[in-house]
């Protein structure tokens, strides 16, 4: 019979299973599928093996697809739900594909191990999907400069490993969401350092919560957006920020008084809002560079006397501030300082500087005060700026009193070329040889460069930049860079050329090592030009303009075709090879041993089920295993026939469903159940071991659950008395398992047969959601419904699904309300011909204790007085039977009601189970008024898995 499998497995997933020697099949598939829907693919994506067949940004390990690392190769199209397939997948960058759009799929927060995602420069919109919120292991989210909008999902707020958190440049709105107990937010963050969110139509206050004791932030970055409200006072609680950009807003109000607490803060913008109150005092801020206060709405006052204090302080902006008074000597006598902008205030008096002045002083910008005098005695002969000013009337200092022009390109890499012409489109390197370059532009994010015109500023980035793509064996003949200058965001712009050596140009994995370098966002310096993004120019040379390109893409072509004639002379050979053997055999015999290659298409769905993972098992494995299907091993019996235990020879305990001749469960649901099972895996779902299809059998191969279903527990058939808290954990691990099946499955599956028989409980009473068998998978054309013959157990049955044959998941969402009631009463939905949710609701009275339910509660579930929350469920419960679809919740709001009405009971909705709901190790602490322990906080999930645990 393994014989049988093998062939049935050749003949059905060929493609992968001949060719993809190594990489894992599924994950071939998946990859296969992502590049399906992308046009202008690295030359080196030919045949089904990414892993054995070098593709291009592609690393694998042990045949797993480990990272996919695509920068700047001009990929264009969508990303496919289908990433979300590859289970092992810890690095993925697409960045400055500004062709790849569309909306970030919600699959990819299935890849529970992912570590980097980098989407920088793309072209994705629409909102942030809230699955990401899925990926504890993540340390790097780099959304920025795409086109998303909407809110920010608050369950990114799970991220409790994120470093880096940066959607810079989007249209994203709304304000940061901060937790509230139940649900997540930004200030669950604890170990994220950079929180980057400049350049977006953020608004509201920028909250106090998302600045408390328990951060180690370096940089909060919200500039140009909408916020507004006063700066938050708890700014003081993390004293390990060292930049704060909170320039371009509308904030309002006095800066706190604590903010020169905060020691470490090198770079301060504060500068373009709607601030009041006095000028803050900065003394003590000693490791402070660059400080902006410009355009505010300050009261009026002298020239601040902590600048002269302040040991780092390069550049002090004040422009427009009402500063006011004679300007003090100490101003020109302070060493550090190389900039001081002060124009367009009140200052008066006469301007002296005397021969003490610092050497480092470059400009001092004086433009539009009320200075009446100006007198040089120090011979001061750097940039000074006093137009404006009655001082300039005089005549005598038309030097400072004309302004000068401005030199847009104060500063280009130098080369001594000499009468060296390249051809078009090609570019002269620093070292005199014709390339073609990679080109874009950088923008740096905190000033702490104080004059544009020093140009060791600008040698040090390109030396920093030729060495960190050098240490990436980049074949770099050398970086240059021009055109630097200020934008409108406040942000340094320079332009960058980064040569190829040895060679004209850069070839397409050249190209990825150095974009996926720029991606990192950092670059290591003398202390300048620290933070930065980059956004490339599309290389030409590798995007299908020249013709070693066109002889590359056509060996590419020639390779695939040669490749695919071979591949179709093996599937010739395959199917001659089993026509040949069908031939040989009785007509039954073919059919029982390729049950799958004759499946008949007038009684089923027509084609095979597609398998991913299920084992194949002969009929004699399951007779041995189950000691011939005895009746004491015999565990329970539905419409399509009866359930057996058995032990596999390894050991295994399964449950095997075998249907009978006359069973209601055909050819077709017998192979949904197989497609589905093999495709979802939740540890709320029970999981699928393999089936059987041998001899005119069919049989389904399940995990073994000891405990059996919900029914057994509730009817006290499995002796197994289950309080209010279990209930309760067995409630919200069956929501966990349907909101799965409704939000994380690619397409969404609608079980449509939800009931307290489908629900298996295992030795610890976690619950597991079965019997797929009538499952209907949900199309993708936002109609919200499939038109479909109405299936379920009445009882259970969604009475609109009923009227309309409208199948909707809140069609599933009824029948999780029916069972809710059925948990708090252990009464069958229809038992003597009176339906439980018409005799809840003629009974309830909200006035009276337990809403008046005393003569339906369950006598076992425990006392009145130990039921809290028993009220909310009801309520809940209630909401999920309501007539219309569109009144009842989703399963993710069901989620997290049952998670509130656990804490209330005092359980935590997030330990390991419900036996480890009562007790907790030395690792627990308190967040917020609730006991959590470090392992449930990775692993919260609200309305969907949030860590590689949900996994089976």
């Amino acid at each position: 019979m393994m014989q049988k499998c093998w062939i049935f497995f050749l003949f059905i997933v060929f493609p992968v299973v001949i060719v993809a020697a190594d990489t894992v099949s599924d994950e071939a598939a998946a990859l296969q599928s992502v590049a399906g829907g992308w046009q202008n693919k690295p030359g080196s994506w030919n045949g089904f093996d990414p892993c054995g067949s070098a593709w291009l940004g592609i690393n694998c390990t042990n045949s797993h697809i480990t990272s996919i690392i695509l920068p700047s190769v001009g990929v264009t199209g969508t990303l496919a739900g289908d990433i979300g397939n590859l289970p092992e997948l810890l690095f993925l960058d697409l960045s400055y594909n500004p062709g790849l759009g569309g909306s970030l799929p919600a699959s990819i927060g299935k890849l529970y191990k992912l570590k980097n995602l980098i989407l920088l420069g793309c072209g994705f919109s629409g909102q942030i999907p809230p699955e990401l919120g899925n990926l504890q292991r993540l340390t790097i989210l780099a959304l920025n400069d795409n086109k998303f909008s909407g809110s920010m999902p608050p369950a990114l707020g799970n991220l409790s490993s994120l470093y880096w958190f940066d959607i810079t440049g989007n249209q994203i709105s709304g304000t940061i969401p901060i937790s509230d107990g139940i649900n997540p937010g930004f200030d669950m963050l604890r170990r994220t350092k950079h929180f980057h969110f400049g350049g977006n139509n953020l608004s509201g206050n920028i909250p106090p919560q998302l600045f408390h004791s328990g951060m180690v932030t370096l940089h909060v970055i919200l500039n140009n957006n909408n916020f507004n409200g006063s700066i938050p006072s708890t700014m003081n609680l993390v004293p390990t920020l060292e930049a704060l950009r909170f320039d371009r807003n509308k904030l309002t109000g006095p800066v706190p008084p604590t903010l020169n607490s905060l020691t470490s803060i090198k770079e301060l913008y504060l500068s373009n809002n709607l601030l009041t109150g006095p000028l803050p005092n900065l003394t003590g801020m000693n490791a402070l560079s660059y400080v902006d206060l410009s355009n505010n709405s300050f009261d009026a006052s002298d020239v601040p006397p902590w600048f002269s204090t302040l040991p780092s302080l390069t550049t002090l902006l004040l422009e427009k501030s009402h500063v006011q008074g004679q300007i003090p000597s100490q101003l020109f006598s302070f060493s550090p300082l190389q900039t001081a902008q002060l124009k367009n205030n009140l200052l008066n008096g006469t301007l002296e500087i005397d021969a003490g002045y610092s050497t480092q002083l470059q400009l001092v910008d004086l433009q539009n005060n009320d200075i009446a005098d100006f007198r040089n005695n120090g011979n001061y002969n750097n940039v000074l700026l006093l137009a404006g000013n009655p001082a300039c009337n005089q005549g005598s200092n038309e030097k400072y009193c004309v302004v000068p022009k401005q030199n847009n390109h104060p500063y280009s890499t130098p080369n001594s070329c000499v009468s060296v012409a390249c051809p078009s489109e090609q570019a002269l390197s620093p070292n005199c040889f014709c390339s073609y370059p990679y080109e874009g532009t950088l923008y740096f994010r905190l000033l702490t460069v104080s004059n544009l015109q020093n140009i060791t500023y600008y040698q040090d980035v390109e030396k920093s930049m030729l060495t960190m793509l050098q240490n990436k064996k980049v074949p770099v003949d050398s970086v240059a860079i021009h055109d630097p200058f200020i934008d409108a965001s406040n942000y340094l712009e320079i332009s960058v050329e980064v040569f190829p050596s040895g060679k004209a140009k850069f070839d397409q994995g050249d190209i990825v090592m150095i974009a996926s370098s720029f991606s990192n966002q950092t670059l290591k310096t003398s202390g300048y030009f620290a933070l930065y993004y980059f956004i490339p120019k599309p290389y030409i040379p590798i995007l299908g303009g020249e013709s070693s390109s066109k002889s590359s893409n056509t060996a590419a072509i020639v390779g695939a075709s040669v490749g695919g004639v071979v591949a179709l002379l093996v599937v010739i050979g395959l199917v001659i090879f089993v026509v040949m053997r069908r031939n040989k055999k009785p007509k039954k015999t073919m059919e029982q041993s390729y049950p799958f290659g004759s499946w008949d298409p007038s009684k089923t769905s027509g084609s095979v089920p597609q398998l991913k993972g299920a084992r194949c098992f002969s009929f004699e494995e399951l007779k041995k295993c189950t000691d011939n299907f005895s009746e004491s091993n015999h565990i329970g019996s539905g419409g399509y026939g009866k359930v057996y235990k058995g032990t596999l020879t390894d050991g295994q305990m399964v449950a095997v469903k075998r249907a009978q001749e006359d069973s209601m469960q055909g050819g077709h649901e017998f192979k949904t159940e197989i497609e589905l099972l093999t495709r979802v895996h939740h540890r709320n779902l029970v999981n699928l071991v393999g089936f059987c299809f041998d001899q005119g059998e069919q049989m389904l191969v399940y995990e073994y659950l000891p405990n059996g279903t919900l029914r057994d527990s509730l009817s006290g058939m499995s002796g197994i008395r289950l309080d209010w808290k279990k209930r309760l954990w067995i409630a919200l691990d069956a929501a966990r398992g349907l909101s799965y099946l409704h939000f994380l499955a690619d397409p969404p599956i609608v079980h449509r047969d939800i009931k307290s028989n489908n629900i298996l409980l295992d030795n610890h009473l976690h619950a597991k959601v079965a019997d797929f068998g009538l499952s209907k998978p949900m199309t993708n054309d936002r109609k919200g419904h499939v038109t479909t013959q109405v299936k379920g157990t009445m009882g259970y049955l969604d009475p609109e699904y009923y009227m309309t044959q409208q199948l909707t998941e809140k069609s599933d969402v009824y029948s999780f309300g029916v069972l809710l009631l059925e948990v708090i009463t252990a009464r069958k939905p229809i038992e003597r011909n009176k339906y439980i949710v018409r005799e809840v609701k003629a009974a309830i009275d909200r006035k009276k204790e337990l809403y008046g339910l005393g003569q339906l509660v369950d006598s076992t579930i425990g006392l009145s007085n130990t039921l809290a929350g028993f009220n909310r469920f009801v309520d809940l419960a209630l909401m999920c039977v309501e007539e219309s679809g569109a009144n009842r919740p989703t399963m993710s709001e069901v989620v997290k009601e049952i998670e509130s009405i656990m804490q209330l009971a005092g359980i935590n909705p997030n330990a390991e189970s419900a036996s480890a709901s009562a007790s907790y190790d030395d690792s627990s602490f308190t967040l917020r008024g609730q006991l959590y322990s470090n392992e449930a906080l990775m692993n919260y999930s609200g309305a969907i898995p949030s860590s590689r645990s949900d996994i089976n």
